[in-house]
C-alpha cells in the first residue's frame, strides 16, 4: 500500500518516469548518421556507444529505416 501512495505523491509532483533512454536523443541521431554511413557494423556501434545490438536495431528503427538485413554468410573453407 506504502508503494502506491507514494506513487501517486510522485506523480502529482510530475516526478514518475519509467527507465530512462540509453542514449540522448543527439547520440541517437548520431549513430543513425554512421549507420546509414555504412561503414559500421551493428556490432561495432553498440560498442562504440556503450549499448547493445539491440538497442542499435532500435535506434535505427525509430529513424525510419527498414531493419536490418544480417551481414551475407562467409564461404566455408575447407
Amino acid at each position: 500500500m506504502r508503494t502506491r501512495e507514494g506513487m501517486k505523491v510522485a506523480k502529482a509532483k510530475g516526478r514518475l518516469r519509467g527507465k530512462q533512454p540509453k542514449l540522448k536523443p543527439a547520440q541517437e541521431a548520431h549513430l543513425v548518421e554512421l549507420w546509414r554511413a555504412g561503414n559500421h557494423t551493428s556490432a561495432e556501434l553498440a560498442e562504440l556507444f556503450a549499448v547493445a545490438r539491440s538497442t542499435v536495431y532500435r535506434a535505427v528503427q525509430r529513424a525510419g529505416e527498414p531493419k536490418p538485413a544480417p551481414p551475407p554468410a562467409r564461404p566455408r573453407r575447407r
